[in-house]
């Protein structure tokens, strides 16, 4: 339904999240892939949903001159905000052992921001989910982190694993934004630009 709007663009998805472009083949739409790696730093004064904006524009940035008149770009960025800070990727298995200890018994924000950008108009939205853990034990943390390997991932999870089959026990909002895209404003958004383009 969506792709016959948008069939007079070209869909530009910008990440190499396996979850993403999975959520853009189940929209049914035609895109293409493309990357560039962007350095992920952000200014230490920005908080919250600022940080995900930031770094979703500045992954945008990297294609900016090259992007052709009917070409959509969709950037995004998810961290996760937990103590009034921003825990992103994990660097190793003791950094996501201590993510993921923190996280324990407690709720936190999923925020994630997308970007739309064309040659003429940047568009940048976010969306928060909560979540909440039971306490996790340090043997299913250990378990956790050997098995899945949570490197690639904000806050050191991935929700639609095994440690979100056991652990979470509260969602407050998207389940999708917190894999890593908020679909619904996606779909919502790009519905926009192919009424009003």
């Amino acid at each position: 339904m969506l792709n016959e709007k948008l069939k007079d663009f070209n869909i530009i998805l910008a990440s190499g999240s396996p979850r993403r472009q999975e959520f853009f083949k189940n929209l049914e739409l035609d895109f293409e892939i493309r990357l560039k790696p962007v350095k992920e730093e952000y200014p230490p004064r920005l908080t919250h949903f600022e940080i995900s904006n930031y770094l979703a524009q500045l992954k945008a940035l990297a294609f900016k001159k090259e992007l052709q008149s009917n070409d959509i770009l969709i950037t995004s960025d998810t961290i996760v905000w937990h103590n009034n800070k921003a825990l992103g990727k994990p660097r190793d298995a003791d950094e996501a052992f201590s993510i993921l200890k923190s996280l324990s018994g407690a709720t936190h924000e999923v925020i994630t921001s997308v970007c739309f950008t064309t040659p003429s108009f940047e568009k940048t939205l976010h969306n928060i989910t909560k979540v909440t853990f039971k306490e996790l034990s340090d043997k299913e943390i250990n378990y956790y982190i050997k098995t899945y390997k949570p490197f690639d991932k904000a806050g050191a999870y991935g929700i639609q694993e095994w440690i979100g089959q056991i652990g979470v026990t509260k969602i407050e909002g998207s389940y999708f934004n917190v894999m890593g895209l908020p679909v619904h404003l996606v779909y919502k958004t790009l519905n926009t630009i192919a009424e009003t383009t």
